[in-house]
Formats: structure tokens, C-alpha cells, sequence
């Protein structure tokens, strides 16, 4: 069982869940290299369709240090989510150290050229030598 705490949170009508994992096959301890993957469910409870058009990711590892990823889609893709659909999809994060945590934005658009953010709550990257 994962320590990895889940996020879920809505903005503007957008569900986004998220399902953090630590990969032990993929770390190495010894050298400061931890694995973890992610996979996120985005929901669209509106009544008409949204584009994911970019991500801003905010990554803080134990110690405080930052970083920011920022760039277009998701995983190589900008999908268009119907009303009530949903879209999945999974990535992965190192960290170098043992916990640390995400949050950001998602970057949308409606049918008519209207965008808006959506927040992406902060979740807890934890692995199991904590």
C-alpha cells in the first residue's frame, strides 16, 4: 500500500483527481534517486466540451527546493473532453529526496474560445523509506 497521499479537487466545472505511486523498482535510495509515477483523472462536469491546452506543474522536494514544469498537453496531447467524459492519463516524477510534494494548473478552453485555469491540488509524493 502506498504513503502517497491523493488530491481531488474542482474548479470552474473540471474534476481532477490524482493517484500518486512510488515506483521502488525504478529508485535508487543509495544515490538520493526516487521514482514516483502519477496518474490523474480529469472529469468535465460542465455542459460543454473543454480542451486541455498546457500544464504548470510545481514540484517541491523535502528540503524546500522548487521546480516548474510548464508546457503544452498532457502526455504529447491536448484532449477535448466532452460533457460528463472523462480523461486518464499517467506520468511519472524523480525526486532526490525520500518525499515531497505537486500542485499546478491545468490551462483550458471552452467550445467559444473562452480560457481558464484549473487547479491541480497539492498531493504528497511519499516513499516507503519514510
Amino acid at each position: 500500500m502506498s504513503k502517497c497521499v491523493t488530491s481531488e479537487k474542482v474548479t470552474s466545472g473540471v474534476r481532477v483527481k490524482t493517484f500518486p505511486e512510488y515506483i521502488p523498482e525504478n529508485s535508487r535510495p543509495e544515490e538520493d534517486k526516487y521514482f514516483f509515477s502519477y496518474r490523474i483523472v480529469i472529469t468535465n462536469e460542465n455542459s460543454d466540451p473543454v480542451q486541455l491546452l498546457s500544464r504548470h506543474w510545481i514540484i517541491i522536494n523535502s528540503e524546500g527546493e522548487r521546480e516548474e514544469v510548464v508546457g503544452p498537453g498532457v502526455v504529447g496531447k491536448t484532449p477535448v473532453i466532452q460533457p460528463g467524459e472523462q480523461f486518464e492519463y499517467t506520468s511519472f516524477c524523480p525526486l532526490d529526496t525520500n518525499w515531497g510534494t505537486m500542485e499546478g494548473v491545468y490551462q483550458f478552453v471552452t467550445h467559444e474560445g473562452r480560457e481558464f485555469e484549473v487547479a491541480i491540488d497539492r498531493f504528497v509524493l511519499v516513499s516507503d523509506s519514510v
